[in-house]
């Protein structure tokens, strides 16, 4: 049993190193930060305690429906909620009420969400946008240099939710689509309650 999880173990820190390997020297000196991902065992939701947070420094891009760019440093002092999504992927399409209904709830809070949008055309992420009623502004990154920049987290990961404390650390992930808004809620708005 102890070779097994050895095995594991070991699979799991090459998978980390692969991917960090994706994003480029460039990637890394503009977005930094202290947070590495690892995924034990296949789970799909992590919670980290705010003792255990690290940072993902800034991501920003391109707005899918603007020529403005968009930073996760324009919500300083806010609790941002990150999700990755593509117009061509079904999990998102459904995710995407349940999404901006906690979005809607959670504003009065001090609660920014941010959508990346990954792997599409700008055409097809600001029509997505327009059928699903998406309030929110979105990134586009159709190379994903925001998410390879994320140390360790999986570039399959789509799509994926990552909830940024009010200091820009790693409070909560999800690596599924989000069917209860409820849940979301209650998770996002524990985060947004906590003390600085």
């Amino acid at each position: 049993m102890t070779r097994r999880l050895t095995r594991i173990a070991a699979l799991v820190v090459a998978a980390a190193l692969v991917l960090a390997g994706c994003s480029t020297g460039k990637d890394a000196a503009v977005y930094g930060g202290s947070f590495t991902f690892v995924s034990p065992g296949g789970q799909l939701e992590f919670a980290y305690p705010p003792a255990d947070r690290g940072t993902v420094a800034n991501l920003s891009g391109e707005d899918v429906v603007g020529d403005g760019a968009i930073s996760v440093s324009d919500y300083a002092g806010k609790v941002v909620v990150l999700n990755f999504w593509g117009s061509w992927c079904s999990p998102c399409r459904a995710e995407a009420p349940a999404l901006e209904e906690a979005a809607t709830a959670l504003a009065p809070a001090g609660v920014q969400f941010l959508g990346v949008n990954v792997k599409d055309t700008k055409s097809a992420a600001a029509d997505f946008l327009t059928s699903k009623q998406v309030g929110y502004p979105s990134i586009y990154d159709p190379s994903m240099r925001t998410l390879l920049a994320i140390k360790g987290y999986p570039a399959s990961g789509i799509p994926s939710t990552i909830v940024l404390d009010r200091q820009g650390r790693v409070a909560h992930i999800w690596l599924k689509a989000i069917e209860d808004p409820q849940q979301m809620i209650d998770v996002v708005g524990a985060v947004a309650a906590e003390q600085s």
